[in-house]
């Protein structure tokens, strides 16, 4: 182990100039005139996957853009671990808002700045790194390991529950592993070890036949934006509480253990306040902000229009007004359970002197990992090993779908290692990642793969 951790302190630079080589390459998923470059990043990710050892890569074609799959699979009877991550990145747009190019790699301060270090190619960097050592090191893995590198996951990997449903087979493993994710703060690491799901619905609201003059007409006619208004302030009581019925009846409550673990964490509130930039902070009476951001459903309004949003002034009384509404949803809530409650609500109390639409737009499942679950006991144990302190225990506000789609697809759960920090601008300009995560990830994945046999031993 001493040789492998060596290796990787003397390699520092070379890792570097390497990963420089991966961001230099603009793979933007949602902008055709990227695909050129989405296919060289997919053959850049194959054989880089060979350069460090893996046995075998290939590049599966999709209806979209490319799936690079590799393995190693030389330790019989040891478990199986699959990593998944993605090569694609969001567009950089405002570049004027980079303070270096967006593809060239920058390092300033503590931080290595560009697109994609934080998400996801300096993170799927991370673990070529680890297994290289190994392979540099006697050849051999503690474990066998296969991959899939995605190039759409920032347009919402259409095509990648169909590859996984296609491939169960050339896919089976014992656990996935991810790190697409961040830890709770600098010199706080982090085992994240839950995921809320959502449910995202759309409200349609039409009142008279056309526009209408708002002096001739108002006061006649029930204005559609007003209405609107008045029932999306109704969705929630005095208390921060969805009103809506059955919202709660599902929720999976959290552990004594779980409320204790997140007191644990250094969250200030105040602090947390002036970051954002508000006085003060508003939410579900009756618990802690980090419990109603990671294990309670929530209910907003992402948008919300109708009638003149133009410059200067006219008097339309509106036909129609639209609202986006998102909720975030906790084990064991069903976003189709969830979906049908609101639509049913929304049409209750609409009043009658408007017409209402609800639609559906997507949904995803909410999921946990169990915390005595093998994969994530030897990712505490790796983490403590990687970055010199005992890590804390934490959950995300926002949602992974292919976590979910792992689970019913392949039976598998997933191990949420994620070495990036919550400032770090990922999709924003000036995205970065931190020098010593980078390093410190290298470590704790070298020391999960050879802590997890360790732990699968005792499985049931």
């Amino acid at each position: 182990m001493e040789q492998m951790l060596s290796l990787v302190d003397q390699n520092k630079e070379r890792y570097i100039n390497e990963l420089r080589d991966l961001i230099a390459i603009p793979s933007v998923s949602s902008q055709k005139n990227h695909d050129t470059d989405i296919r060289r990043c997919a053959e850049w990710v194959a054989n880089h996957m060979i350069a460090i050892g893996m046995q075998k890569a290939q590049v599966f074609e999709t209806p979209g853009h490319p799936i690079v799959y590799s393995e190693w699979l030389g330790a019989p009877g040891k478990p199986t671990v699959l990593l998944y991550g993605h090569y694609d990145v969001q567009p950089v747009d405002p570049v004027n808002l980079w303070s270096s190019p967006p593809f060239e790699l920058s390092l300033r301060g503590e931080n290595m700045y560009a697109r994609g270090t934080a998400d996801d190619k300096g993170q799927i960097f991370i673990h070529f790194k680890a297994i290289e050592a190994y392979v540099r090191n006697g050849g051999r893995l503690p474990v066998n390991v296969k991959m899939i590198i995605e190039g759409e996951e920032e347009v919402g990997s259409p095509n990648l529950a169909t590859f996984v449903a296609d491939h169960k087979e050339l896919l089976k493993s014992d656990l996935v592993l991810i790190s697409d994710s961040s830890m709770f703060a600098k010199g706080v690491p982090s085992m994240k070890y839950g995921l809320r799901g959502l449910a995202y619905m759309e409200i349609e609201l039409t009142g008279p036949n056309r526009d209408l003059h708002s002096g001739s007409f108002g006061g006649s006619v029930h204005n559609p934006i007003q209405a609107l208004t008045e029932i999306i302030s109704s969705l929630h009581d005095k208390n921060g509480k969805i009103t809506i019925p059955g919202f709660y009846h599902d929720v999976l409550a959290l552990t004594k253990a779980e409320r204790t673990a997140f007191k644990k964490l250094p969250h200030n509130d105040k602090r947390y306040a002036k970051e954002l930039g508000v006085k003060e902070l508003y939410g579900e009476k009756g618990f802690s902000t980090l419990e109603r951001l990671w294990a309670r459903p929530t209910l907003e309004c992402n948008g919300i229009w109708g009638g003149y949003t133009g410059e200067g002034a006219k008097t339309v009384l509106p036909s129609k007004a639209f609202a986006k509404i998102s909720m975030r949803l906790v084990p064991n809530q069903s976003s189709a359970k969830i979906a049908k409650l609101f639509e049913k609500h929304i049409k209750k109390i609409a009043p009658k002197t408007v017409e209402v639409k609800v639609s559906t737009h997507h949904g995803g499942e909410p999921v946990v990992t169990p915390l005595d679950s093998p994969g994530v006991q030897a990712a505490i144990a790796a983490l403590e090993k990687g970055f010199g302190k005992k890590p804390l225990y934490q959950r995300e506000g926002g949602s992974i779908p292919i976590v979910v789609q792992f689970k019913k697809i392949l039976g598998l759960d997933t191990v949420l290692l994620g070495f990036g920090l919550p400032d770090e601008n990922a999709h924003a300009p000036d995205e970065h990642l931190n020098i010593d995560n980078f390093f410190g990830g290298i470590r704790t994945s070298i020391h999960f793969f050879n802590e997890l046999p360790r732990f699968w031993k005792g499985k049931k």
